[in-house]
């Protein structure tokens, strides 16, 4: 090696060492791939005191529980805003309003306002209203291209909720090649596929007596596509426990029904390979299932069952990572848990920290975002060897329950609280 090249070499290197974070787009519920994980690098290890800079704030985005997704340089949300629920668009760089468009009537009972995440794809939008409309916008400008009702063109309800309030629809929809795919949680329309550009229909789930535990409707979780047993499928957490639908005829494949709550099943199952693995509050626990073919016949074969007292997910998710998995467990806890995917063996936890309730959490670049309900943040290391927290910090003006899931994108940290938008910037100097 010539010395001239050696010095190429070494140059080129010293570049790319200081290259700013890769950034990448959050592009729908749970991030990329539906499993609260970003792809970005470059990001910081350790918190300062008081938590990363804060890059930019902006607000007007109403009430609800709404998260974000993050493509083409446009942030979607939806809130309430007084005289409804709004979907609308910002800019990625600033947070500017670009538009906002009246979807339907607002939620405003106590726990009121939008969950639904929009979910883009291309020149659309698509979100759910609490009412239970799906609707589908432009993503240029917000107008409307069609909507349909759950309740009135599928007959679809929710498990009961607890209380005087409704907690009211929350999926996010799913958008796979021509289908958006949402749960109206009828037996007769267990799941629906509708045509991306028409909201024609294409397909109903027709169910099935799921099981004694739990509660019939649609439960306030999202679906995810899997391809376990050889075949594209939507698995997906309902009233009744977990299901698979085939993606081609929406055929109901299997059902496990153990982990099931009777009030609310939230968390969005994780899949891998031809493993599922589901988990539900109200004293309920978490369950892995290998699902199988056999002939012409699906199974979900359980693997393991954890009982409450070792792992609940409330809401706030389960991330797998490198054959772990974790996530906040108790029942309006958050107390971070670490346990081996395959075996059910706890790995690390559950540990106490100074954020309270329920937490919501994503990763990105080895490290554990966790929001709890009072809106604290904590950076905790995603590694089996032990519990290490990296900083934390509290989100400002914090007036309800702090529940949307944090988002990664282009090097930011975006944290939605109601009203207001905070962006931090979290790239590694």
């Amino acid at each position: 090696m010539t010395r001239k090249l050696l010095f190429s070499i070494l140059a080129i290197s010293a570049s790319l060492a200081t290259l700013p974070a890769a950034a990448a787009d959050w592009s729908q519920w749970r991030g990329p791939e539906r499993d609260a994980k970003s792809p970005e690098t470059g990001l910081l290890q350790e918190w300062p005191e008081g938590g990363p800079p804060l890059a930019w704030k902006t607000n007007g985005l109403g009430s609800g529980y709404s998260s974000l997704t993050v493509t083409g340089g446009r942030i979607y949300t939806m809130g309430d805003l007084g005289d409804g629920q709004y979907m609308m668009a910002l800019a990625e760089d600033g947070g500017k309003l670009i538009w906002k468009t009246r979807v339907g009537d607002g939620h405003e009972d106590g726990r009121g306002g939008s969950r639904s995440t929009p979910t883009p794809d291309g020149e659309r939008v698509y979100a759910i209203t609490t009412g239970g409309d799906l609707v589908c916008l432009g993503t240029a400008k917000g107008e409307e291209r069609w909507r349909r009702s759950l309740p009135e063109d599928f007959g679809g309800y929710l498990m009961k909720a607890m209380g005087s309030y409704e907690w009211r629809f929350s999926e996010s929809p799913l958008v796979d090649g021509q289908h958006v795919v949402v749960t109206p949680g009828h037996i007769e329309a267990l799941m629906v596929a509708l045509n991306k550009e028409t909201g024609e229909e294409i397909w109903r789930t027709q169910g099935r007596r799921l099981g004694p535990v739990g509660a019939d409707g649609a439960g306030y979780s999202s679906a995810v596509i899997s391809e376990a047993a050889g075949t594209r499928q939507y698995v997906q957490l309902v009233g009744r426990g977990l299901i698979g639908v085939e993606a081609e005829s929406g055929k109901l494949l299997w059902n496990y029904n153990r982990v099931a709550s009777d009030i609310a099943n939230i968390a969005t199952p994780v899949v891998h390979g031809d493993y599922v693995l589901g988990s539900a509050g109200y004293g309920t626990g978490s369950a892995l299932v290998k699902i199988r073919k056999d002939d012409e016949a699906f199974h979900a074969d359980e693997v393991y069952f954890l009982e409450a007292d070792v792992m609940q997910n409330h809401h706030g998710g389960l991330i797998l990572h490198e054959g772990t998995v974790y996530t906040g467990t108790g029942h309006n806890k958050g107390f971070p848990l670490a346990v081996d995917f395959m075996k059910g063996e706890v790995v690390w936890g559950p540990e106490r920290t100074e954020g309270a309730d329920s937490a919501a959490i994503v990763y990105a670049d080895d490290r554990l975002y966790f929001r709890y309900r009072d809106g604290r943040m904590i950076l905790i290391e995603a590694t089996t060897d032990a519990y290490h927290e990296h900083g934390t910090f509290m989100i400002p003006d914090v007036e309800k329950q702090s529940w949307t899931l944090p988002v990664i994108a282009g090097g930011k940290l975006l944290l939605r609280e109601q009203d207001n938008l905070f962006a931090y910037d979290i790239r590694a100097r």
